[in-house]
Parts: C-alpha cells; structure tokens; sequence
C-alpha cells in the first residue's frame, strides 16, 4: 500500500510515532508542518523517530512533491494529528499548503482521507469542519482512546486510536488484539 502520512502542529506526536512504528510493510511518504517538528520535539524525547525506509518531506508549501498530484497512485493519507487549522482549510477547499493540497487531491480523487484531530473542546467551526469533511468522503477518527481495553501504560491508550486508523486502512496489524472481544 502506498500512503500519505502527514503530521500538523496539534498536541498528540505520540500517535504519529505509533503510526509510522506500525507501517514499516508499506510505501510511506511522511510530511510534517514546522509546527509538528517543534510539538514533537517537546512531547517526545529526542522528536520524532521516522523509521528507515519511509521518505520523508517537510511541509514547505512545494506543489512539487508526488502525492499532490492525481495522476500518483496513492492509497490513502492520514493527516495524525490534525490540526484544527488544516481540517479549516482541507474542509474549506484552501489548498496553500502542501499538506492541504495533498488533501483536496485525495478528496477529489475519492481516495481515503483519515483526519485524526486532538482537540477539546471543539467549537461549532470545528464541527461544522469535520461534518464537511465528512460528507465530502473523508473519515475523522478523534484521538480520543478507549479506556475499557484494559490498557496499562498511555501507549497502550494511543494504541487504541491507531489500531482504528490502521483498521480503516485495512493494514494488518497487532495493536489492540485483547480488547477486540471489549463491549
């Protein structure tokens, strides 16, 4: 599978890391905002960690990078955490980021679009954001973990969001196996 992995200035660099960690079978093209290298670097000791093999790109506003093209065949892009600001203008058809543009490419091509927003509380521009989202074909997955797998570490609790993410993929994986069975 071939896949978009984008990283915006939310709190949450925790389910970035997880999710790269758990794509290392699959094409990964990763991108990350200035503000993402900077929440990173705070939340995670020593920043993020992008596993070898996965090409790595820095949001710069280029239009010239692969996946902001409908003629590249990409399977799917997950923008982990979202912004509240980028689902504003991925929802609002303001395409002046990379990592925007690239959004507007997969929805206009009807390709998978996952958006993980790590907010609270959400305010009626975010809601009414994500139900445009939503009806124009993306999949909003909130970072908000379940707590009735019986996790034991705040790993665990991520783990809870990105076996979700990974689910919606169709990516075969091993996180959350013990609560499958969870009311």
């Amino acid at each position: 599978m071939k896949l978009v992995v984008a990283a915006t200035g939310a709190s949450g660099a925790i389910y970035t890391q997880r999710l790269l960690d758990n794509l290392f079978e699959h094409d990964v093209h990763f991108i990350s905002t200035r503000h993402a290298r900077e929440v990173q670097t705070l939340e995670l000791a020593g920043g993020l960690k992008v596993p070898s093999g996965v090409t790595r790109y820095e949001e710069d506003g280029s239009m010239f990078v692969p996946f902001v093209s409908g003629s590249a065949l990409f399977d799917a892009m997950v923008i982990i955490p979202a912004s509240m600001g980028t689902i504003g203008r991925i929802a609002n058809g303001v395409s002046d980021t990379t990592i925007a543009r690239a959004a507007d490419v997969f929805l206009k091509e009807r390709r998978k679009l996952i958006l993980v927003p790590r907010e609270a509380p959400y305010n009626l521009i975010h809601l009414r954001n994500m139900a445009a989202l939503t009806e124009a074909g993306a999949t909003i997955i909130p970072a908000s973990p379940s707590f009735y797998s019986g996790s034991q570490t705040v790993t665990d609790l991520v783990d809870t969001i990105v076996a979700r993410v990974l689910d919606h993929l169709s990516v075969t994986h091993n996180l959350g196996k013990r609560w499958q069975n969870a009311p």
